[in-house]
């Protein structure tokens, strides 16, 4: 069993119906993988949601497990932002907290966004997009 947190990437692409993102999450579930999201996936679509489709939305993200944002994952987010910032490379305050999260819980992090997860450490599963 893995325990994957979704990139809000791809939480989006789910509650649109895109890039057959539903699919692949049932299939996870069927072999009894767990799917999560953290306090930053839900701020980042609460911010962009439609009054229209609330309901739906939240009853998928209330489907995930959910991890939260510890003392020690803000500090590693931040740890992780300068990091990069000192190596020339801009992450953005929510990527490098989505990555702490998995990094402090074990999980595996779903994107199609990798340019914004650069982190070795960070276990991934690389999604076209």
């Amino acid at each position: 069993m893995t325990a994957y947190l979704l990139d809000t990437s791809v939480i989006i692409d789910v509650l649109n119906g895109k890039r057959n993102r539903d699919v692949l999450l049932k299939g996870l579930l069927s072999q009894g993988d767990l799917l999560a999201c953290c306090p930053v996936n839900i701020s980042e679509i609460y911010a962009g949601i439609w009054l229209k489709e609330e309901a739906a939305t939240e009853a998928f993200l209330q489907s995930l497990d959910y991890y939260e944002i510890t003392w020690n994952v803000a500090k590693r987010a931040g740890s992780l932002k300068r990091h990069y910032s000192k190596k020339g490379q801009t992450l953005s305050l929510p990527d490098t907290t989505i990555a702490a999260v998995a990094l402090e819980y074990g999980l595996t992090l779903i994107t199609d966004n990798l340019k914004h997860y650069p982190v070795p450490q960070l276990k991934l599963y690389p999604l076209q997009r």
